[in-house]
């Protein structure tokens, strides 16, 4: 009922920038945070930046003052601009949205499918 569905990623050189884009949609009620994960291969999948509805952010120390997280569109969508990437920022990145389906219920997490983004020369 709950589609997450991400925009953006691909190749890009270092020190470049990218937007990450993504919007869930569906039955929703309220969407408490939402955010980035990435994974590269060969290691665990970490939090690059989260941003709560009412708009507080974290990020993770690799990506402090290069990324910007932001909601927008109804605090449904969320972006990711990445500037000043590297080679290290290369991985699979996945939105995720803490999504209420309704009124008293529990929050649960919904996944995009992950969009590859490749720093490279």
């Amino acid at each position: 009922q709950v589609q997450v569905v991400e925009s953006g990623g691909g190749p890009v050189q270092p020190g470049g920038s990218m937007r990450l884009s993504c919007v869930a949609s569906g039955t929703i009620f309220r969407i408490n945070d939402m955010g980035w994960y990435r994974q590269a291969p060969g290691k665990q999948r970490e939090l690059v930046a989260k941003i709560s509805a009412g708009g507080k952010t974290r990020y993770r120390d690799s990506v402090e003052g290069r990324f910007t997280i932001s909601r927008h569109n109804g605090k449904n969508s969320v972006d990711l601009q990445m500037d000043s990437l590297k080679v290290e920022d290369t991985a699979v990145y996945y939105c995720y949205a803490e999504v209420v389906v309704a009124l008293f219920n529990e929050p649960q997490d919904y996944w995009g499918q992950g969009t590859q983004v490749t720093v490279s020369s």
